[in-house]
């Protein structure tokens, strides 16, 4: 019974706090409006930092599994070559199991009807029970498959069997055609299976590690799942023994550059993503805290107009109790209408993450607004609802009302200004956030890259296997790819290299690897990474990278039995600091080298990146020393084009996939600009920056509805003073500015607390800055003044009623 009794007093508060929304829907809307915003926004926030802070990874008891191996100067993340992973397998203690794929996801194709191009990625036997996994149809490999000769079968990726196999139930058994190869399907792989390098795979094939011959040089990476009860630094402990062990095959010169790693999973594949998420959760927390108290000064301004209604419910009996129900009911209402509307919002705002989303967000494509995000927006609506209904709850009236004392609503007008004060204080906050991101992302957009990226098309391709296996193959497509070139309508020059600036070069060697003829080897270490392309003759033309000293490559050269090459200027520096680089000559993998001119520096890593150590090797039209020496992967099937070109990019763009087409009408190929290309590098800084700012935007428009809200209140509830002021002879000006400074005392209370803050807050972006400093005086100039117009211009609305107050009709009220 009392539970139908509480079930009745809920329904009868609903209905009568509906009924006095229905009376005030300009109130209404704009509550609801407010709650959406703060919801809504976070709610789309939440679902994509959920995957990347909170959610548990795919795999079963993912606490326990580890990444580890030696980290060197030739890799950004730890691995290990074959021979030593095989003696660590062997007398590792504290891992469960230890398991390993080949480093880097491989190209493939499938020959057959419709071919495809694929990711193909070796692995161990026992790498899906390492994870804790089971492929969702068929078998896993077995121990006799994972030895070289084996029998050729592999697993697919679940999106390969749903796309491509139509989820045939039948499949494991199935034959299909990689690489012109008769291979086995064995099994289907899980939904939601990832690499644990978020690298995509549609197959995984058997690693086959040569266990005779130990296989030293290739490179694998390493995971692992550590005993019950074992922690990562214990991990460490027990297996720096095997690790010292395989430094004693590290020459001597670089040991003291290499050294152990293990890390969590979730570490090893956040990584930055991590700093990012919870910036962006503050800063949309932030929004939901200035919605809250938006809506908790409108709710006390509505409760100054609802003074007389609260009064006469208390002579007639109603508790102090019962009305804080009353109030809470209405807020909670007004916060799940709001939370429903804004889960509308965060649909709409998702789909804007995910479009404007740099590459490199881990999980990004999952985000959505499954069961689990939904239940954090009910959530966030129940809580949102019960914070900004306190305010106005602990207002109720009391006996003072009864008497007609006004001092409860001063109380309220006080509490409601403090609350915007409180707005304020954090939309500074948040505008000082996004103003240093933004300084900082215009320093990184006007940073010389060193090379001109206006006017050239790019495209981009890796050969396909199979088609071309033999380096002659190779070479006869690169000649005739040229000689169509060279009658590209319109174009200055153009060149193929294996690589184009800005993401770095495909490949590099230590510095101690290049040796000047007729002096000692580098003995410092591996001295770096140095960064080297492998180009045809108009490379520096067609990118505008100017030659300082000495000449470029030339056709001449291709035909030269003498090997040439150009360095940047970095490397340059480095190698003669004292003496002339022309006509030097490198040993490089065996080959000596002629140095003929040096590149002006290009910043590979980016604007944000340090200028690498780079050099440049001539691609010929036969198979010279460079060519023969086909590296793992991909080798010199992967290659880029560069035009350089006044005319329409589009009309270059489609002309180049044309004449690639025919001469392999099977070959995907990428084009693009450029300058969209550079335009990338950005993406993240931009990303952080746009958010972040339209969350300050958010926050303002919030806090100004609500300076607005309060100032109209305290209008109203001053008009009877304004009207004695003005009949003892105030000027509507003098009105306007005693209802201004009432607002600017309150700003700028809030935009002080805000600065204070901001001077902290801003510490935490440090990392993302780019040659801005934390506390930039240009970003607090523009945002300050910024702010102060928009929250007077607020104000400026209730100013202006007050000061066409009628004294006659002012003073005739109540």
């Amino acid at each position: 019974m009392q539970t139908i009794r509480w079930l009745e007093s809920l329904i009868e508060d609903l209905r009568y706090g509906m009924r006095g929304f229905s009376r005030n829907p300009m109130f209404t809307l704009t509550a609801i409006f407010a709650a959406a915003l703060g919801i809504g926004a976070t709610t789309a926030v939440f679902s994509v930092v959920d995957r990347i802070l909170f959610r548990g990874l795919p795999y079963p008891n993912e606490g326990r599994l580890v990444s580890l191996g030696m980290m060197t100067p030739l890799d950004t993340n730890e691995f290990l070559f074959a021979g030593p992973y095989l003696d660590w397998r062997r007398n590792q203690t504290p891992f469960e199991s230890i398991t390993s794929f080949t480093a880097g996801v491989a190209d493939c194709d499938l020959t057959e009807n419709n071919p495809a191009r694929l990711s193909c990625a070796g692995v161990e036997a026992n790498f899906l029970p390492t994870l804790g996994l089971s492929p969702l149809l068929g078998r896993n490999f077995s121990d006799q498959e994972d030895h070289p000769n084996g029998p050729a079968v592999a697993l697919i990726s679940f999106a390969l069997w749903q796309g491509r196999f139509a989820r045939d139930p039948n499949i494991a058994g199935k034959i299909i055609s990689i690489d012109a190869r008769p291979v086995t399907i064995i099994g289907v792989l899980p939904a939601l299976f990832e690499i644990p390098t978020l690298a995509r795979a549609d197959l995984l094939v058997p690693q086959a590690l040569n266990e005779t011959n130990r296989e030293s040089t290739r490179a694998l990476r390493l995971f692992a799942r550590l005993k019950p009860g074992v922690t990562i630094a214990q991990a460490q402990a027990a297996m720096q023994p095997l690790f010292d062990r395989t430094l004693e095959s590290v020459p001597a010169a670089f040991r003291k550059e290499v050294h152990l790693r293990i890390r969590s999973l979730r570490d090893r594949q956040m990584q930055d993503a991590r700093l990012a998420s919870w910036i962006l959760l503050f800063a949309v927390g932030s929004v939901l805290l200035i919605a809250c108290a938006n809506i908790s000064t409108l709710l006390l301004a509505q409760s100054v107009r609802r003074r007389n209604e609260m009064t006469v419910r208390v002579a007639l009996g109603a508790t102090r109790g019962r009305l804080i129900r009353q109030t809470l009911t209405e807020t909670m209402f007004l916060g799940l209408v709001g939370g429903a509307a804004g889960c509308m919002l965060a649909w709409a705002m998702l789909r804007l993450f995910i479009r404007i989303a740099p590459s490199g967000i881990p999980r990004l494509d999952q985000a959505a607004l499954d069961d689990r995000v939904l239940l954090f927006a009910l959530a966030g609506s129940l809580i949102s609802g019960l914070v900004f209904g306190l305010a106005p709850a602990i207002q109720t009236p009391t006996a003072e009302s009864i008497a007609g004392s006004r001092s409860t609503g001063v109380r309220r007008i006080l509490l409601g200004e403090t609350l915007v004060a409180v707005q304020i204080a954090v939309s500074v906050v948040l505008l000082a956030g996004a103003g240093i991101l933004l300084r900082s992302l215009w320093s990184l957009q006007n940073v010389p890259l060193g090379f001109a990226a206006d006017h050239v098309v790019t495209a981009e391709f890796i050969l396909g296997r199979q088609r071309y296996s033999g380096d002659l193959r190779q070479l006869q497509f690169f000649d005739d790819l040229e000689s169509r070139l060279r009658a590209v309508p319109g174009a200055t020059s153009f060149t193929i290299s294996d690589s184009l600036p800005p993401y770095g070069g495909v490949r590099a060697r230590p510095f101690a690897a290049i040796q000047v003829e007729r002096r000692s080897p580098f003995q410092e270490g591996t001295g770096g990474m140095v960064v080297w392309r492998y180009v045809t003759p108009g490379y520096f033309g067609t990118l505008g990278v100017r030659i300082t000293r000495g000449r470029g490559f030339e056709d001449g050269d291709r035909s030269a039995g003498e090997s040439t090459i150009v360095l940047n200027a970095y490397l340059a520096q480095k190698l003669f600091a004292a003496g002339d680089p022309l006509g030097q000559r490198l040993i490089i993998d065996g080959q000596t080298s002629t140095v003929i001119g040096i590149a002006s520096n290009v910043r590979n890593n980016g604007p944000a990146g340090e200028t690498s150590p780079e050099y440049y090797m001539l691609r010929k039209p036969t198979l010279d020393a460079t060519f023969r020496n086909q590296m793992p992967g991909n080798g010199w099937r992967q290659a880029k084009v560069a035009i350089r070109t006044p005319a329409d990019p589009q009309v270059v763009a489609g002309w180049l996939k044309r004449e690639i087409a025919t001469i392999d009408p099977t070959l995907p190929v990428t084009v693009s600009t450029m300058q969209e290309r550079v335009s990338r590098l950005n993406d993240g800084p931009r990303f952080n920056a746009i958010l972040l700012g339209l969350f300050a935007a958010m926050g303002l428009v919030l806090a100004a509805i609500g300076l607005y809200g309060v100032m109209s209140v305290l209008v109203g509830q001053r008009t009877q003073e304004i009207g004695v002021r003005m009949a003892l002879g105030a000027t509507p000006g003098a009105i306007a500015k005693l209802i201004l400074s009432r607002a600017a005392v309150w700003t700028l209370a809030g935009t002080g607390a805000g600065l204070i803050g901001s001077l902290f807050a801003v510490r935490a972006v440090r990392s993302l800055l780019f040659e801005v400093p934390e506390h930039d005086p240009w970003t607090f100039a523009i945002i300050l003044p910024s702010l102060l117009f928009i929250a007077l211009a607020a104000a400026w609305i209730p100013s202006r009623r007050a000061a066409r107050v009628d004294p006659m009709t002012a003073l005739r009220r109540e």
